[in-house]
């Protein structure tokens, strides 16, 4: 399946969407319920306020995107990451 010019919210629920390539997105606000992304990639998406719940993000790749708001496990993704790159600077 393929989507193009897309505005609206992506609201994806019990699907398999193993082995994806979403690039050059706008998934403001979208959700993800009960999916499956295993192996797949997210390339400069703007993945702003999006939510996944129940879903399997195993072996993922996100390289330049925009995870403003994104959390993971109620904790802020910027705050781990910017955890994680102070960690190596000691």
């Amino acid at each position: 399946m393929e989507l193009k010019n897309t505005r609206d919210q992506l609201h994806v629920q019990d699907s398999d969407l193993a082995e994806s390539r979403f690039s050059d997105a706008k998934l403001l606000g979208s959700s993800f319920t009960n999916v499956n992304l295993q192996r797949s990639s997210f390339m400069d998406v703007n993945l702003a306020d999006a939510s996944f719940a129940d879903a399997n993000l195993t072996n993922v790749s996100i390289t330049d995107s925009n995870l403003s708001g994104m959390k993971i496990n109620g904790v802020l993704v910027s705050e781990l990451i910017q955890a994680y790159e102070s960690r190596g600077k000691k």
